[in-house]
């Protein structure tokens, strides 16, 4: 159990340093790290913390430790995935009307062009 909690420490280290790299080098952007920098403290603290794990087994009623630990994990990177795909419609929608108003621009573009020549 102490590897299993070792191991899920260090992924949840270099996760945090990679989202901070990445945010320092701007290839993330700061409103979107903040909930990779959240998941890893989460998974930190609870890989560190045992009597919180057991707390969380307790909880859920899970039979062993280790299950709650990837548990917790799973449905923190489950959150995160909806909250990244409304984020990716909202885009899309905006990408769709922002296209639309370009289109009209140079309809309009192209009639005062039409009426200059005339």
């Amino acid at each position: 159990m102490d590897r299993l909690l070792n191991v899920t420490t260090g992924m949840s280290v270099l996760l945090l340093i990679l989202v901070l790299i990445s945010v320092r080098r701007a290839h993330i952007r700061v409103e979107y790290s903040v909930t990779w920098i959240v998941a890893a403290l989460a998974l930190l603290a609870l890989s560190r913390s045992w009597r919180l794990l057991e707390s969380l087994r307790n909880l859920l009623g899970l039979p062993d430790t280790p299950l709650a630990l990837f548990l917790a994990g799973a449905g923190g990177f489950l959150i995160m995935s909806f909250r990244f795909s409304v984020i990716v419609s909202r885009l899309k929608d905006n990408n769709i009307a922002l296209a639309q108003r370009v289109a009209i621009l140079e309809y309009h573009l192209k009639t005062l062009n039409e009426k200059q020549q005339a």
